[in-house]
């Protein structure tokens, strides 16, 4: 069931997480995990073309750079991923309220 909630709402958790500081795919990895208690354990192979779309898109920048000898693209939120990442948080809060309204008793 999480991963199909996921769907559509990726983007908005990794604009989230840069929103905070450049970092890594890794570590945006590692940050979801934690911050969900495990329950967004997801693997490299959907964590990598999301920020390669979103790059795409102009919403992240990317530069690489070599930490203990390892080649690292750390990635950084953009004015214009600000800007999408307020309008994901709008459209998460109309969701979610639409959601709760609807299930509480």
């Amino acid at each position: 069931m999480i991963g199909e909630a996921l769907k559509g709402h990726l983007d908005l958790l990794l604009l989230a997480i840069l929103a905070e500081g450049p970092a890594h795919g890794y570590g945006m990895i590692e940050t979801l995990r934690r911050r969900s208690r495990g329950a967004f354990d997801l693997p490299e192979g959907t964590i990598y073309p999301a920020l390669h779309r979103l790059e795409g898109q102009s919403f992240l920048s990317s530069d690489w750079t070599e930490e203990k000898g390892r080649r690292r693209r750390i990635y950084r939120l953009t004015p214009k991923g600000r800007q999408a990442l307020t309008k994901h948080q709008q459209e998460w809060q109309k969701f979610s309220q639409a959601v709760n309204a609807t299930i509480e008793m």
